[in-house]
Parts: C-alpha cells; structure tokens; sequence
C-alpha cells in the first residue's frame, strides 16, 4: 500500500530587525496549515538560515541593523540552492519612489506596513497551494 503524501510546506524566511513586528507577523501565520516561518533579526541571521534552509518565500524589511533589504536579496538570491518563488518587500515607508526602488531591487511585491493579517494570510496560503 502507497503512504499518503504529505503536502509540501511552504517556507517563509521573515527578516525584520523590529521584534514586536516580527512576534506578530509570526502571530500572524500561527495555526496556517502548509506554511513554516522562519524568523532573522538582521542579514547576517537572514544568510545563515537560508544556508541550511532555503526559503520558498522571502520577506524583507527594507532597513535592517547591518544591510538594508535592497541590499541583502541579492545576496541571498546568490546563496547556493536559494531560489524562492515570491520575493516581498515589507516597510512603513511605502511612497511610491520606495515601492519602485524595492521593484528595481528585485522584488516582486510589496507589503505596507502596518500589513493586515487576513491580506498576508491569503497571499501565502496562495503561494502554499499553487505548490
């Protein structure tokens, strides 16, 4: 008898230096089904999780401690074997000259902050589901 497949998990690597930012995003996904959270405190964390795990779904804050987002997706893009499918920019500062260098930067969203729990909900069970 075949074993049930098990559905894959979508992994999400979250980078955000604010650690209330990060516990509710984290508050946020608790309970999704198919979807596992990974959380980084600053680029240097961000790189060395996504070594060992690489992350179907980046999301960056655009200011971090140590690189800024813009500066860490390329870097992490270059990791061996890191080839998310959905790369996403999440900052308070959302005017449209921010929303454009994030585009030209590589990503291919933006999220606002403060981002609401239903909208990152449906666009990572989305993500989790067109597998």
């Amino acid at each position: 008898m075949a074993r049930p497949q098990t559905p894959a998990t979508l992994r999400v690597l979250y980078v955000e230096d604010d650690r209330l930012c990060a516990l509710l995003f984290a508050e946020m996904l608790r309970g999704e089904a198919g979807i596992t959270l990974r959380l980084a405190e600053d680029a240097a964390e961000a790189l060395a999780i996504a070594t060992d795990w690489p992350p179907d779904v980046l999301v960056l804050d655009a200011w971090l401690p140590d690189l800024s987002g813009h500066e860490l997706l390329p870097r992490l893009l270059a990791l061996p074997g890191v080839r998310p499918r959905h790369t996403i920019m999440c900052s308070a500062d959302s005017d449209p000259d921010d929303r454009a260098r994030a585009a030209a930067a590589g990503f291919a969203e933006f999220w606002a902050k403060p981002v609401a729990a239903s909208a990152v909900r449906a666009a990572l069970q989305a993500l989790a589901t067109a597998g």
